[in-house]
């Protein structure tokens, strides 16, 4: 399984480098049955993140019809707008609110590279905390179960999309994951359910972190109201 995690400006390091850091061990434990590679809409470049202007490099671009994994992160920045005019937006936008930096994303050839994936039939897109709305507000998520960050399930709602909360929500080809750090959780789950669970368990191990919750699925018979 190839694995290409998406850089766009202003982007959550952390919901990167967790499933970056997953899938990387989770090759080496397989024998190279997993690759991992930082990729951008628009090749490669240093992509500044959301966070203190720590960049990272996407050394290719991102190819939307290439059989495996694309991950789409969250972003870092500010929740909500600022009432008292303080602190401008700096050369990098490091001021400004995670709304407004995804919703960047979708004057850039992301939205059409990635609707091309969710196309594919050979082709698994993942989303961390704020990636799924970025799927979301490109109107790729309608009718499709997803889950974000709790403060953003109403916009997921409000897109057409049926928001369940889960720490990560397996849709098939789509698969999400709620806060930041779920992006461990939904990379382990990616890794056992395309590798195998003994290598999901090794990676578990060596990271000394344990999954939380169920994972959601269309499965099973529906629950009766509590």
């Amino acid at each position: 399984m190839h694995a290409q995690i998406i850089l766009f400006d202003g982007f959550d390091p952390l919901d990167v480098v967790a499933p970056y850091e997953v899938l990387t061990a989770g090759g080496t434990a397989s024998g190279g049955a997993v690759t991992v590679e930082l990729v951008s809409a628009e090749g490669p470049r240093e992509v500044v993140s959301g966070t203190g202007g720590l960049a990272l490099r996407a050394t290719a671009a991102l190819v939307p019809d290439r059989p495996g994994l694309i991950v789409i992160p969250g972003a870092s920045g500010r929740v909500g707008d600022r009432s008292d005019g303080a602190g401008a937006p700096g050369p990098t936008g490091a001021d400004e609110s995670i709304p407004v930096l995804l919703g960047r994303t979708l004057s850039t050839r992301l939205p059409a590279l990635l609707k091309e994936a969710m196309d594919h039939p050979e082709v698994v897109v993942a989303g961390v905390c704020g990636g799924s709305l970025v799927l979301a507000m490109a109107g790729l998520l309608a009718g499709r179960r997803a889950t974000t960050h709790h403060m953003g399930l109403d916009t997921l709602d409000a897109t057409g999309v049926h928001a369940v909360r889960a720490r990560v929500v397996d849709d098939g080809d789509l698969v999400t994951g709620a806060g930041v750090t779920s992006g461990l959780d939904l990379a382990l789950h990616l890794l056992e359910r395309e590798v195998g669970p003994r290598i999901a368990h090794a990676v578990e191990e060596l990271f000394a972190h344990e999954r939380r919750g169920t994972v959601w699925r269309a499965a099973g018979p529906e629950p009766a109201p509590f």
